[in-house]
């Protein structure tokens, strides 16, 4: 299927849009309807279910784009194409027969209720629990952080039986017991419509089931792109900031260093990440350049803040939206060795400045 739009013209629209898609509550018609008409929803998808089956390197070399042009609309996409990603490695082929050509013509969205598995309330009681019953379950509790809540037909979510035992579901939004709490009033990011996804003994049937129950359903999974897919949007999101500052340096020479010394940085990092896409890396790797990619887009965001000086301040001015959105890379899906990394970065052992 030719696409409507070129991906130039698309980055453009995202551009056009992103003061708007990060503060207002409110989905991002437009620019959701670009990655449509572009082709975007299809990168991900297998052929087999009318996507084009992109993977590695040429997915990064997209979303990093997105990313730089529109981190809220690429947040929504990156989750959307998670939880395309679990239909696609999940145990149900029926599950992908009938939404996968649905999620790769965009006209249904799905999206991913995941982190109290991984990131999200780990120090008490699971938030989020299933009791087998008969030929199903009966879920219950809260999932914490789900983007695109409202606009969801369908959720991937994953819950904790009584004996511990994980398990992968898809979950129908329409049924009864699912309810969708008001968007959450973040630091950035808005547009996202990111909130509470409640279940009151929501009873799901088997069939929607995708993988375990097992002890630890979401480990020794498929790697690649998905993997790196955060880092990448933090290569997006600081190159943007740089892209600006390279610009700025063209007129003011005192900003020539600074602007060699980010892009090189970025440069670097993106050879790493793709490096990791092409051969895999360990968990220690996908780490350690987690902390570095959230590092240089706190650092890159503030140096164009520095640049803009008090124009930048303002609401209109990129500058200040980019220094917002690089602090949800702090929180973003940052497990204990990718915080501990940045913590390790931000605060060194031996800091060059007196604190």
């Amino acid at each position: 299927m030719p696409a409507a739009l070129s991906l130039t013209q698309t980055l453009a629209i995202l551009a056009d849009h992103a003061n708007a898609a990060d503060a207002e509550t409110a989905w991002p018609e437009q620019s959701w309807q670009a990655l449509a008409d572009s082709g975007v929803l299809r990168w991900c998808i297998p052929a087999a279910y009318g996507g084009d089956g992109r993977e590695g390197i040429e997915l990064l070399v997209g979303y990093e784009k997105l990313a730089g042009a529109c981190l809220t609309t690429c947040f929504i996409l990156s989750q959307r194409d998670a939880a395309c990603r679990r239909l696609r490695d999940g145990g149900n082929e029926r599950l992908r027969q009938q939404l996968l050509p649905a999620l790769a013509a965009g006209t249904i969205f799905s999206t991913v209720g995941l982190s109290q598995l991984t990131t999200s309330r780990q120090h008490g009681k699971p938030a989020f629990t299933a009791r087998a019953v008969g030929e199903g379950f009966v879920l219950s509790g809260t999932i914490p952080w789900v983007t695109g809540a409202a606009q969801a037909s369908h959720l991937i979510i994953g819950a904790v039986l009584e004996d511990g035992l994980q398990f992968l579901a898809v979950l129908p939004a329409k049924l009864p017991g699912v309810s969708v709490g008001p968007s959450l009033d973040l630091m950035a990011l808005e547009g996202s419509l990111t909130a509470e996804v409640k279940c009151q003994d929501v009873l799901l049937g088997r069939e929607w089931l995708l993988a375990g129950p097992a002890e630890r359903v979401m480990a020794g999974g498929k790697g690649g792109t998905g993997g790196l897919e955060t880092s990448c949007l933090a290569l997006g999101l600081a190159g943007a900031a740089i892209d600006y500052l390279s610009a700025e340096a063209r007129l003011r020479g005192d900003l020539q260093a600074t602007s060699e010394r980010l892009e090189h940085t970025r440069q670097n990092l993106r050879k790493e990440m793709h490096k990791f896409a092409e051969g895999g890396c360990t968990a220690e790797q996908a780490a350690g350049l987690r902390a570095r990619a959230n590092t240089l887009a706190l650092r890159a965001t503030q140096a164009a803040l520095t640049a803009s000086k008090g124009t930048g301040f303002l609401r209109h001015h990129p500058a200040q939206r980019w220094a917002r959105q690089a602090m949800f890379f702090l929180v973003w899906s940052c497990p204990r060795p990718a915080a501990e990394a940045t913590l390790a970065d931000l605060a060194p052992a031996e800091p060059s400045i007196c604190l």
